[in-house]
C-alpha cells in the first residue's frame, strides 16, 4: 500500500485497514502452489521434525524482526528459504537442490522483470493519460486506480508471504496446506495492523518520488510478477519486485527519481539476509540435536 499512500489516495490507516484482509484472503485462498513447495519441495525425507520446523520459524522471525526494527526492507522469503537449508543440513535431511536453483533463478529475474512492466507501464500511462484534475489533486480514477493496485498488491502478499510460516507447518504433518494458509494469513493481518506503519512510511517516502501514475504502474508491475510466480507455485520478494518496478517507471521517465541511499540499504539487507538465514537456521538445529530434543 506505499504506492497509493505515497500518492495521497489513502490515509496510512486506511491503506492498513485495507490490507489487513486482503492479505488474509490471498493467503487463505491463493497460497496453496507456495505451501507446497517450502512444505514439501526444498527438504526431503518425509514429514520434519517438530523441532526442527520450530527452528525454522524462529530463525526467520528472529531475522525478520531484527531487520524491521531498524527499518531495513529485507526479503523474508530468502531468509526462509536459506533458513530451511541451514536447518535441514544440521538435521542431516537431504535438500532438494533443484528447487533452491529455481527459486534462486527467479529472485534473481523477477526485478527486472517488475523493471520492464514499468518502464512498459509508464509508457503506456503517459500516452493515454487523462486530464489532470484542478490544482494538481488526483482525481477520482486516478485514486480509484491507485487503490485498486494497492489491493491487488495486498492479495499477492497474502499469497506469496504466508508460507514463510505456515509452510513450516506443512512440513510436519500437523496442518494441511488450506488450514496453514488461513493460520499463516490471521498472522499476516495482525503483522499489517502492529508493524505495517513504519514500513509503510519508509517505502511510500524515502524510497522514490512519484507521481500518480508513476505509482499506479510500479504497482500493477509488482502485483504482476508477484502473481505470475506464486501461479508456479515459487514465492520472490515483494521488495525487490517494487523496487524493480520504481526504478523502470523513473528510467521511462527519463528522471533521476530513485532515492538510492535507500536502495543501497536495501541491497545491504539482501545480500546479510540468506547468509544469516542459512547460519541461524544451522545453529538453532545444531543446539537442539546437541541437547537431545530433535
Amino acid at each position: 500500500m506505499g504506492m497509493p499512500y505515497a500518492a495521497g489516495a489513502i490515509r496510512p490507516w486506511h491503506a492498513l485497514l485495507l490490507m489487513a484482509p486482503l492479505a488474509l484472503v490471498g493467503a487463505a485462498l491463493a497460497s496453496g502452489q507456495v505451501e507446497a513447495t517450502v512444505g514439501h519441495g526444498i527438504l526431503g525425507g518425509g514429514t520434519v521434525a517438530l523441532g526442527v520446523a520450530l527452528a525454522i520459524v524462529v530463525a526467520a522471525l528472529l531475522l525478520t524482526s531484527a531487520y524491521n526494527l531498524v527499518t531495513v526492507p529485507t526479503s523474508t522469503i530468502q531468509i526462509l528459504v536459506f533458513s530451511v537449508v541451514g536447518a535441514g543440513l544440521a538435521a542431516g535431511l537431504p535438500i532438494h537442490w533443484r528447487t533452491v536453483e529455481y527459486l534462486v533463478l527467479l529472485w534473481a529475474t523477477a526485478p527486472f522483470a517488475a523493471f520492464g512492466l514499468g518502464y512498459l507501464f509508464v509508457r503506456v500511462a503517459d500516452r493515454y493519460r487523462a486530464p489532470t484534475a484542478a490544482h494538481g489533486s488526483l482525481g477520482r480514477a486516478a485514486v480509484l486506480g491507485l487503490v485498486g493496485v494497492g489491493a491487488a498488491a495486498s492479495f499477492a502478499m497474502g499469497a506469496n508471504d504466508v508460507s514463510n510460516a505456515s509452510g513450516a507447518l506443512v512440513m510436519t504433518g500437523l496442518f494441511g496446506i488450506l488450514v496453514a494458509g488461513f493460520v499463516g494469513g490471521l498472522g499476516l493481518a495482525l503483522g499489517v495492523l502492529t508493524w505495517g506503519r513504519p514500513l509503510l512510511q519508509r517505502v511510500a517516502f524515502d524510497l522514490v518520488e512519484l507521481d500518480p501514475r508513476m505509482a499506479t504502474a510500479a504497482q500493477l508491475a509488482q502485483s504482476t510478477v508477484i502473481l505470475v510466480s506464486v501461479a508456479f507455485g515459487f514465492f520472490t520478494s515483494m521488495n525487490q519486485a517494487l523496487v524493480g518496478a520504481m526504478i523502470g517507471a523513473g528510467v521511462a521517465r527519463r528522471k533521476s527519481t530513485v532515492l538510492w541511499k535507500a536502495i543501497r540499504s536495501i541491497l545491504i539487507g539482501w545480500s546479510v539476509g540468506p547468509v544469516s538465514g542459512i547460519a541461524l537456521g544451522y545453529g538453532l538445529v545444531w543446539a537442539l540435536i546437541q541437547a537431545h530434543w530433535v
